[in-house]
């Protein structure tokens, strides 16, 4: 069958190089099509358009890229047209991928499956009129999102378990390096524990986030202070922030970091459920210009109690979030000093096996893959 899929960041890119990698294993004559990165491009098929030239967050550069946005709209759809694939497989990335489901539901009988659905439960929750009506099939890997779409929207879905979840375990099973072997390899002391700053893999996330994380971390002088860098971003843009600071950056390496880091500081997103699988004591903080006027729209807006996955997962504060109006230098290193040890960091890391019970064991690529499949064959 052939397949064409659209992931539009890092995260993305990585789960749809996981699910295309299972469903070449049902489907020995699987074609693949797809925006998308490097990871996709490395199980095969066709790379049609790299994510680095789609992602752009936030209202000003998005308005600045706009022309760029269409202009890449206006290729996928037309390229999917041409194609004719059996489904096209949306990942993640709504503000684009909702775009395309509406034109490919108008326009041509191609089924659209989304994996990995849009956090609409946040914000944006009209949204749902547009899934309705253009999307066949919904994978979620969030499992509060089936009281969300089926109780509240009668909408039904498919959970087919956490990739992350997937992800961590695989590499626990496989990863034997020691702290000191760790070190070694990335030229860090072996006689200091780590606080790992994950700011990131965005460059408006990393420029707002990591210059107060490195302040907050170097109130901390007996550990090391070490950054987990996104392939996506390069080593020059990093350097602007941890030029002339303690700060060492480890690239494309962040599980083998979580694996030997003391405590975190994290960008919220996805790498805040990464932490915590990883038994990692962590502050959840995002900073956004006009903090303020951020965090009033926020509680007017925002339709859930938590931004971070491990809190909105366990439907409880695990973990302190430090949002808009109140992330700051001085909270960050009130909340990090209070994770070093004690009883904080221990009910911490007891919250997070809530997590991972909620999550369930099903192996989110290898499940959803065998959906699609058979949705599509029969």
């Amino acid at each position: 069958m052939k397949y064409y899929l659209i992931a539009g960041e890092a995260s993305g890119d990585l789960h749809a190089s996981r699910l295309m990698k299972s469903l070449k294993e049902i489907d020995m004559n699987a074609d693949f099509r797809f925006f998308g990165g490097d990871q996709m491009q490395a199980v095969g098929g066709h790379l049609v358009k790299h994510y680095r030239e789609l992602a752009y967050m936030g209202f000003v550069p998005v308005l600045l890229h706009l022309p760029t946005i269409l202009r890449n709209m206006k290729l996928c759809k037309r390229d999917i047209v041409e194609w004719k694939p059996d489904v096209v497989i949306l990942v993640d990335y709504p503000g684009f991928n909702l775009d395309i489901a509406k034109y490919l539901k108008a326009n041509t009988n191609i089924p659209v499956y989304y994996y990995i659905s849009p956090k609409i439960w946040a914000w944006k929750e009209h949204r749902i009129k547009n899934i309705r009506r253009d999307v066949s099939q919904l994978f979620s890997i969030l499992p509060f999102e089936v009281d969300f779409f089926e109780k509240k929207h009668h909408y039904p879905i498919h959970y087919v378990g956490n990739p992350t979840a997937d992800e961590v375990t695989e590499f626990k099973q496989q990863y034997t390096e020691t702290f000191g072997q760790f070190c070694q390899r990335n030229h860090l002391p072996s006689d200091k524990k780590i606080i790992a700053l994950l700011a990131g893999s965005r460059r408006q996330e990393i420029s707002g986030n990591l210059p107060a994380m490195i302040q907050a971390a170097s109130q901390f002088p007996d550990y090391q202070y070490v950054l987990a860098g996104a392939i996506s971003i390069d080593d020059d843009y990093y350097a602007r922030f941890i030029e002339g600071t303690p700060v060492r950056m480890v690239k494309n390496d962040t599980f083998a970091l979580l694996s030997h880091a003391h405590v975190a500081l994290v960008t919220s997103g996805t790498a805040t459920l990464e932490t915590a699988l990883f038994g990692v004591p962590q502050v959840v903080c995002y900073a956004t210009p006009m903090p303020w006027l951020y965090g009033f729209l926020r509680r007017k807006l925002l339709k859930v109690k938590f931004v971070s996955l491990v809190n909105l997962i366990a439907d409880a504060e695990v973990v302190p979030e430090l949002v808009a109006d109140t992330f700051s230098v001085q909270r960050l290193s009130q909340e990090l000093s209070s994770l070093l040890g004690g009883s904080v960091r221990q009910q911490q890391l007891s919250g997070y096996q809530e997590v991972w019970h909620r999550l369930g064991k099903e192996k989110a690529p290898d499940n959803a893959a065998r959906i699609i499949h058979r949705l599509l064959a029969g």
